[in-house]
């Protein structure tokens, strides 16, 4: 199990930019993990570390991003519960993996590390 507590303290150190960063990172490893029926469980748990980074990340941001973010989440809760049926299924699966790389591209842009 996860120390939750040690991985939200480090992660609060960083500013807002490089959490949207780490939280488009995580993205974009759903996305390449969803190719390999093998990640269920990796995917599952990237999922659940990227709920709690929208969490820790949403209350400090912009009203905007904030709610670009609370959209994700609710992405995000959607996966986990058809999560069964869509892993199992490929195209949802592969519907998946395109949506995370989207938002992973979304939130690089809207971190600005980018253009840094």
């Amino acid at each position: 199990m996860k120390d939750w507590t040690a991985i939200r303290e480090r992660y609060l150190r960083d500013d807002l930019p490089v959490r949207l960063g780490g939280l488009a990172a995580n993205l974009h490893r759903i996305k390449s993990f969803a190719e390999n029926d093998a990640n269920r469980e990796v995917v599952e748990s990237i999922i659940d570390e990227s709920k709690f980074f929208i969490e820790w990340t949403a209350a400090e941001a912009e009203i905007d991003i904030a709610a670009e973010l609370v959209e994700l989440q609710i992405q995000l809760a959607r996966w986990q519960c058809n999560w069964s049926r869509m892993w199992s299924d490929l195209e949802q699966r592969r519907q998946m993996a395109d949506q995370s790389r989207m938002w992973s591209e979304r939130l690089l842009k809207i971190s600005g590390l980018l253009h840094s």
